[in-house]
């Protein structure tokens, strides 16, 4: 007889949520954990993630309630281990005696080990070849096609969640918007004014070259009459600069020592970013901003936004198709409907 889904099967108070990955796959599970909390309202939820995603915790408080920082393994790649860490780490996970420990960082063995070590009553999870169903384990076998924020939903369906949208979530807050006014960056930028050029990426070896962002956003200046914000970190600011230096348009560097949440707020008022694949693109899809986003080494299919008409994704590994960004940033901004440039040839577009 088949078991009915661990949600419905357990009294859940606690989850504690693993997944250690960067910007751009943490808003990938923003739709799971919207759907863990509305399966489970009363349960405390606790993420744990990289250090730096106690500010994604603390952006998404009202799917989070605590975050636990993870000091590394050393079969996972991103970040160092803090060796000196983890005894103390897996003791402070057993003494809090979670309900349930849900393994989203993947299919990954290693991952449902780390899980298991969090010494919770039930493990539920993805897992690779066939599926375990237990009275407190439930482990399905990993999709192989799909979006990621799809694969994670199907993960929390099978466990007993209900559909609540796999649209994509950025909330902004005061805080936010006080600290991009102080930091001057948006200093004569008018709202609907501009677009955002964002020409880094964590790796920088996924970058499209600086000579084309220029030339993109020069072309657009040019024809829609819109200034360019070249958006980044304070580590990207060299980029940023480059891009500016190839540009005839004048360009507003603001690659700068500014959060997350203010760079947020800075794209929020833009009328189009292009991009390319990286954290920004997930966090223009919270935004409802319309985007061009440019791949040439990770699944696109996988990764790219879920809304297809207002994210375009582009597949560029050799850095030859700026004929096709500049067409798919103009159908954007000139607000063409979908259904003609389908019938003009212009999907699929990767």
């Amino acid at each position: 007889m088949q078991r009915r889904p661990l949600f419905h099967r357990l009294d859940i108070d606690s989850v504690a949520v693993f997944r250690a990955l960067h910007l751009g796959d943490m808003l990938c599970a923003v739709p799971a954990l919207r759907a863990l909390r509305t399966a489970l309202p009363h349960a405390r939820i606790t993420l744990v993630g990289l250090p730096w995603a106690s500010q994604f915790a603390a952006r998404f408080r009202h799917y989070i309630d605590d975050f636990i920082p993870f000091p590394g393994h050393p079969l996972l790649p991103e970040q160092p281990v803090r060796h000196e860490e983890l005894t103390p780490f897996y003791a402070n996970m057993c003494a809090r005696q979670f309900t349930l420990a849900l393994q989203l960082h993947g299919n990954s063995g290693i991952s449902n080990d780390i899980v298991a070590g969090f010494g919770a009553y039930a493990l539920a999870g993805h897992c690779q070849g066939a599926p375990v169903a237990t009275e407190r384990t439930a482990l399905f076998p990993y999709p192989e096609v799909g979006a990621e924020p799809d694969r994670l939903l199907h993960l929390v369906g099978r466990l007993g969640a209900g559909a609540v949208g796999d649209y994509l979530e950025f909330p902004l807050a005061q805080e936010d918007r006080q600290e991009l006014e102080a930091s001057g960056v948006a200093a004569g930028l008018q709202p609907g004014s501009y677009i955002c050029v964002h020409p880094g990426a964590r790796k920088r070896d996924k970058c499209w070259p600086a000579r084309r962002f220029a030339e993109v956003a020069d072309r657009l200046a040019a024809e829609f009459g819109v200034d360019v914000v070249l958006t980044g970190s304070a580590d990207e600011a060299d980029l940023a600069g480059e891009v500016a230096g190839h540009m005839q348009a004048r360009a507003v560097n603001a690659a700068a020592p500014i959060s997350i949440g203010a760079m947020a707020v800075l794209m929020k008022h833009a009328r189009l970013l292009v991009c390319n694949d990286t954290g920004v693109s997930h966090i223009a899809a919270g935004l409802r901003l319309k985007s061009v986003v440019i791949f040439s080494k990770a699944d696109i299919a996988r990764r790219a936004p879920l809304d297809r008409d207002n994210h375009r994704c582009i597949w560029d590994p050799d850095a030859q198709r700026s004929a096709a960004v500049l067409q798919h940033a103009r159908a954007l901004l000139a607000g063409t409907d979908p259904s003609r440039q389908r019938r003009a040839g212009m999907w699929p577009y990767w």
